[in-house]
């Protein structure tokens, strides 16, 4: 037993349902799933079993198609990571294709399109699911110049409706998991229409499947973009929960909508309008909302919030705001987290399924890469915290309610894990960052007066 002092810096806690692993299964269980796969997403058009004792090379090309779109490696075999890709719900719309939009398509010819919803999901209050769809509209009309307006009555442009199985539209749905909707690119007739299976648990949270993230997906399709192989953009066909509150749409999106549409061009207005009283510049004391990411560096303690960062150079010193670009150009923003690795002199950076890795302030020319690399499955499309044990010599990842152990001597995920972070961090079941820090040192003071701080004594096992 190793004791750990922590300062958790947490947002509401919520649980989150972690995809379960892939069904363990013999190499003839495994042949005929991803025959089926492949066949519903990649046009397969010949029989696996045979192909496996002719040696025909189409199932080859296939496997190998997949494993390019998907970001895999490629290797043209079923190996694990290929095998838990097609275990994880996802859109169900096919995968093959060219760049992120759909081949031959130029979007909508107009800039104002309207939207009707034909029925209700019964897992969700009908306001809620108002709510969830017209936020999911205003994740592409903030970043062109489409409106979309919800019409009651008549023909509208995109039409919403839940069903389950067989729903007259030549592409079934199959029941729980799986395919979870699908969306039609721009057309007239059924084109930009989205369907979700109503066999699915539809919610506004974490527990089954998020509305508002599957919704904002399959208006990419109703719009004109294609699947993406960037695991951590929203147009990657499998299904991974986002808090909506911290949703924030990723570049390769934004490249992909705009290419169709265009960048907006005035300014999105804000959800809580501004008082005319507060000042235009904000406040160099830290917000008293929730942060992005913290870390330590070099002593200094950084937090991360969207496009800034507050730093506190020394217990005693004034709190500076500065913009990440301005410090950091080659780092995004809308950080996911940050740790320190005192032993190694480095900070890593997360955000998506990318890290990127600081030398005392400069950026390395090695940056970014995978969190793959680190030995995360395919699953894992983000990191929600982290933070290095100076004690134990480990690092800790936080990934929705599970959490990993890194050994950072050998380079190498602890085995046994993830497991879940409510048996070994009592109380806890998502982390929004982590640092470790001195707790004999008073710095919490000045404008970290407003923070939430937790510090708890954990015994890991």
């Amino acid at each position: 037993m190793k004791n750990l002092l922590l300062v958790l810096l947490l947002s509401v806690a919520y649980c989150s349902a972690f995809p379960a692993e892939p069904p363990k299964g013999n190499e003839e269980n495994d042949d005929k799933f991803a025959e089926e796969y492949l066949k519903k997403y990649y046009n397969l058009k010949t029989d696996m079993r045979q192909s496996r004792r002719k040696g025909e090379s189409p199932l080859i090309q296939k496997i190998k198609e997949m494993q390019q779109s998907l970001g895999l490696t490629v290797t043209g075999t079923l190996d694990t990571d290929t095998m838990e890709m097609m275990h994880q719900p996802r859109c169900g719309f096919i995968d093959v294709g060219e760049f992120n939009v759909f081949p031959g398509n130029k979007g909508w010819n107009k800039r104002d399109l309207t939207y009707r919803i034909l029925n209700y999901t019964p897992d969700m209050p009908q306001a809620e699911v108002d709510q969830a769809i017209q936020r999911a509209f205003k994740v592409w009309s903030d970043v062109t110049p489409l409106t979309f307006t919800r019409v009651y009555e008549g023909i509208s442009d995109i039409e919403i409706s839940f069903a389950a199985q067989v729903h007259n539209d030549f592409y079934p749905f199959d029941g729980p998991h799986g395919t979870l909707a699908h969306a039609f690119a721009p057309s007239s007739g059924i084109g930009g229409d989205a369907h979700f299976d109503e066999d699915e648990t539809w919610t506004s949270g974490s527990n089954g499947y998020n509305l508002f993230i599957v919704a904002a997906h399959e208006f990419g399709h109703s719009l004109g973009l294609f699947h993406s192989n960037d695991p951590s953009a929203l147009m990657y066909p499998t299904y991974h929960f986002v808090e909506p509150s911290e949703f924030h749409l990723p570049e390769d999106d934004v490249n992909g909508i705009q290419s169709l549409y265009g960048a907006r061009t005035t300014p999105v207005e804000p959800t809580v309008p501004e008082k005319p009283s507060e000042p235009s510049t904000p406040s160099t004391c830290l917000p008293n909302n929730s942060f992005d990411a913290v870390t330590t560096l070099r002593g200094e303690i950084l937090f991360f919030k969207e496009k800034t960062f507050w730093r506190q150079i020394s217990p005693n010193s004034e709190v500076e705001r500065h913009l990440i670009n301005t410090f950091w150009p080659a780092l995004p923003n809308h950080i996911h987290a940050a740790y320190e690795y005192q032993d190694g002199d480095k900070v890593h950076i997360f955000k998506g399924v990318k890290y990127w890795t600081m030398k005392g302030f400069e950026i390395t020319p090695d940056s970014p890469k995978s969190i793959y690399d680190l030995g995360f499955p395919r699953s894992v499309r983000r990191i929600d915290a982290a933070v290095y044990d100076s004690i134990s010599k480990k690092t800790y990842f936080f990934v929705n309610d599970n959490y990993w152990s890194y050994d950072e001597k050998k380079q190498t995920m602890d085995s046994g894990f993830p497991k879940k972070i409510i048996d070994n961090f009592p109380g806890l079941t998502k982390i929004r960052a982590a640092f470790q820090k001195d707790s004999k040192k008073n710095y919490f003071k000045k404008c970290y007066r407003l923070l939430v701080i937790i510090m708890i004594l954990i015994n890991l096992k």
